[in-house]
């Protein structure tokens, strides 16, 4: 290998350094400093405050489900009782004005008992207004309950006198004293009926 005059006038010890052909030696802090550890793997202690606050988060998380279904349940009621009162709005005019009805069918009733021809005019304008105050009721959404030959239902009957028949199967209605009224299918007067019973022994 030849030499420079430079490098043959240095001593061995520094001419190694300028030597173009000697290993270079890598003077990076990173490659001075040793390799880090790995991290250290957690004491008992520290597992057990991990699973302690994963718990908690799963209390939390099943409380927000709670809460979030009740809220839904809550909108859910909201909306159908805004439903249910619009519906029904007019049901307390409604029952006020059912005796009106209940005294014009007397007053046609009353009528009909008679054959007087000066009551024939009043007794048609009675009948004109009775179907007129029927038509109105009708389209607010009131419905008569028809319980004449039908079973005996307490939900939309009410029974005040049993009457023997032998003609007639027992717990069957047999007469209607006072009409039942319904609004959208809730019940707002039931029906007084008699109802025939097996006649005694």
């Amino acid at each position: 290998m030849i030499m420079s005059d430079k490098a043959k006038e240095l001593p061995d010890d520094q001419a190694d350094a300028v030597n173009p052909d000697a290993p270079v030696q890598d003077e990076s802090p990173a490659a001075a400093a040793p390799t880090e550890p790995m991290a250290a793997a957690l004491t008992p202690p520290q597992v057990d405050e991990l699973k302690a606050k994963a718990a908690k988060a799963d209390e939390h998380w099943d409380r927000l489900l709670r809460q979030a279904a009740d809220f839904d349940n809550f909108k859910k009621r909201v909306a159908r009782e805004r439903q249910d009162a619009a519906k029904y709005a007019n049901m307390a005019l409604i029952e006020k004005l059912i005796p009106v009805l209940d005294n014009f069918d007397m007053a046609f009733a009353a009528a009909n008992t008679t054959q007087d021809p000066a009551v024939k005019a009043l007794k048609e304008g009675i009948a004109m207004v009775i179907n007129q105050f029927k038509a109105i009721l009708t389209e607010a959404g009131l419905e008569e309950i028809d319980a004449s030959n039908k079973p005996f239902d307490p939900n939309w009957h009410e029974a005040v006198a049993q009457q023997e028949r032998a003609d007639v199967a027992e717990g069957i209605v047999i007469q209607q004293l006072r009409r039942g009224y319904t609004l959208r299918d809730r019940l707002i007067r039931p029906a007084s009926v008699i109802v025939a019973k097996k006649p005694a022994a």
